[in-house]
């Protein structure tokens, strides 16, 4: 167990590796209920959320989801986040752990009378991996970003593992039967329950940003790869003037040569000189190999290049890839 965002959140059940390799092959359950629950509701929802977020939120029809971003006024990341549109009206924002209060702040000023936003205290438990829908066959004909209600929970086809997989949303005194249907039905298919450690390999090994890590509020979206999640034409909101501007910087994927690991915050080199630093390094169950994200110099460096790293004094090879490291695909 370790603390996470103000949550004790479980970091391994049985082994990184292990956990990893269930998602990849068959099933894991996560529970990641410290991600927060968002409802904003009213009349006129999806115009508000056009003022507030980077993605268009107007032509979200219900039954879908969309990734987005909220930011500062001078462009940096505040939070990427979920929107779901769960019914006429209302919409279901999922903020991350750490921002979920600025994010709710930040919604609750802006709204105008008739919109409300409301915390929700509810669990999230996420299946994940190619036998997930037959964990969740209500939903194996939920398309990828779709989501549906039922039974008094939300149901989601979305995730953060790069795999197929479904997000289930369901009230607190519920969530340990959940949990326990769910987990006898992974284990019955040969997968596993999966803390975050396992987590945050899946997601490193699709390219998938992590806010405090590869993106914050000194990163603007275009300088993450995030460009897609914003969209400018006709629309204001908080930093869509900064987002105009040129990146500053280019979030990278490395792939290392050696046997070396390569961590956050460490130097990357090229030609004897620092032109940026990993985000995110971790070990690479999947490949075998170490791998990483790296915000550096725009137009330094492409894809096939080769450069260094500075791995506690050690010098790692490593070459230029672009994200993801696995052939894998959530849809």
């Amino acid at each position: 167990m370790g603390e996470f965002g103000g949550w004790e959140m479980p970091i391994s059940y049985a082994g990184t590796v292990s956990e990893h390799t269930a998602v990849r092959e068959r099933a894991g359950l996560f529970d990641v209920s410290h991600l927060g629950k968002l409802i904003v509701r009213g009349d006129g929802v999806a115009a508000f959320l056009d003022t507030q977020l980077t993605n268009r939120m107007t032509d979200l029809a219900e039954g879908r989801a969309r990734y987005t971003l909220i930011c500062d006024e001078d462009g940096g990341i505040v939070d990427d986040l979920i929107v779901y549109a769960t019914g006429p009206g209302e919409r279901l924002l999922v903020p991350n752990a750490a921002n979920a209060d600025e994010v709710e702040q930040r919604l609750r000023k802006a709204a105008p009378a008739g919109i409300s936003v409301e915390r929700l205290d509810w669990t999230t438990l996420a299946v994940q991996g190619p036998a997930s829908v037959e964990v969740l066959p209500e939903a194996k004909d939920l398309g990828y970003m779709r989501v549906t209600t039922a039974g008094g929970r939300v149901v989601a086809r979305s995730g953060y593992t790069g795999e197929v997989g479904f997000e289930v949303f369901t009230p607190a005194e519920d969530a340990g039967a959940a949990w326990d249907v769910l987990l006898q039905a992974v284990e019955q298919r040969g997968g596993a329950p999966c803390g975050l450690a396992a987590r945050d390999t899946l997601r490193l090994e699709m390219g998938y940003p992590l806010h405090g890590n590869d993106i914050d509020r000194a990163t603007r979206p275009s300088e993450a790869g995030l460009g897609w999640a914003v969209k400018l034409d006709g629309r204001t909101f908080a930093g869509s003037d900064a987002l105009r501007e040129p990146a500053r910087r280019a979030l990278v994927g490395l792939r290392m040569l050696d046997r070396l690991i390569p961590r956050r915050d460490q130097d990357v080199m090229r030609d004897g000189r620092a032109i940026g630093r990993v985000t995110s390094g971790t070990f690479s169950p999947t490949l075998k190999a170490g791998i990483a994200l790296a915000s550096v110099e725009p137009n330094e460096v492409a894809s096939g290049d080769e450069v260094a790293i500075d791995v506690r004094g050690k010098t790692g090879r490593a070459v230029v890839v672009r994200p993801p490291f696995v052939d894998r695909s959530p849809k």
